[in-house]
């Protein structure tokens, strides 16, 4: 898009000395809300990945280098995005957006929580986690972040794919290879990811165009988003199924998961006949509530039937 950038004027990197900065500043760096979701998706791989509970060594330094990996991609994330975060409203005040913390230190704290993330999951946990782990770090802050996000409206659906794999990294921290039903918890997070933002792009749409970045909405207008927000929630029904289908979970999953898909669908379908920007922004409310919901479900139908 041809549209210019305005951007509030941001410190100098000289403000890294500021004395005012505090470790909340550098946790803010690393999305420490992202990183918890990303987390319970990870946890519940290693609890469905194999009968009863995974040693306690699994679940600590799994999570831990998985948690370092993810906040090292969110604190470049802040890096690459710094311009555009000073002209939207919801990220403005971000550390580096505001020059509180200079992108160089910002790099080399990602550096350090990417150097000791990748040590526990070689180390402590397998290589294939740890691999697998690196590759989603550089497909979001690399693949999405840097080329993606600015490249296609299609960014989120292409991009999604990093942003699905805790679940997987879970599954294979515990038994060290990619498994047909690590694979099904992907594809659910995969088909997800598009309503889940395509419902916050249309609630922030006049701050994604005038940041210049090409989200469906600003590129095709609310209908065409609210299609297509539709269009996923029902695939997205459809794929929160396999479980069941596959004999990887049992009845209480399948009634969760018609239940909760039904009301994303019902959220969905108001947007779509409404338009309503307070809709958008509820269903993107509910679909973490959804996600969050549908593996907790997942989790308890597996240690019911155990």
């Amino acid at each position: 898009m041809s549209e210019r950038v305005e951007t509030v004027p941001v410190q100098t990197a000289a403000s890294s000395s500021n004395p005012s900065i505090s470790w909340r500043d550098y946790l803010e760096l690393t999305k420490p809300r992202v990183v918890a979701l990303m987390i319970l998706t990870s946890v519940i791989g290693m609890l469905l990945a194999a009968p009863g509970v995974p040693g306690w060594q699994v679940l600590l330094y799994g999570n831990l280098g998985i948690a370092l990996l993810a906040g090292a991609a969110a604190v470049v994330n802040h890096v690459v995005d710094q311009k555009i975060d000073t002209v939207m409203a919801r990220t403005r005040k971000r550390p580096v957006a505001t020059g509180k913390i200079a992108p160089l230190d910002a790099l080399v704290f990602a550096t350090l929580l990417a150097s000791i993330g990748m040590a526990v999951l070689m180390w402590q946990v397998n290589e294939l986690t740890a691999w697998l782990t690196l590759a989603s770090l550089v497909g979001y802050a690399g693949v999405y972040t840097l080329f993606l996000k600015r490249a296609t409206p299609q960014n989120i659906t292409i991009g999604g794919l990093a942003g699905a794999m805790p679940p997987l990294l879970g599954w294979t921290a515990v038994t060290g290879q990619v498994e047909g039903h690590a694979l099904l918890l992907v594809l659910i997070i995969f088909a997800w990811t598009p309503p889940h933002f395509w419902a916050l792009a249309i609630h922030r749409k006049e701050e994604y165009a005038k940041a210049g970045i090409p989200m469906l909405p600003v590129t095709h207008g609310n209908k065409y988003t609210e299609l297509h927000i539709l269009l996923y929630t029902f695939m997205l029904l459809a794929v929160s199924l396999l479980p069941f289908v596959t004999g990887m979970s049992g009845g209480i999953y399948l009634i969760g998961a018609l239940v909760l898909g039904l009301r994303f669908l019902q959220y969905a379908i108001r947007l779509l006949t409404g338009d309503d920007r307070r809709v958008a922004l509820n269903t993107f409310k509910y679909s973490i509530t959804y996600l969050m919901a549908l593996f907790v479900v997942l989790l308890v139908d597996h240690f019911v039937f155990f």
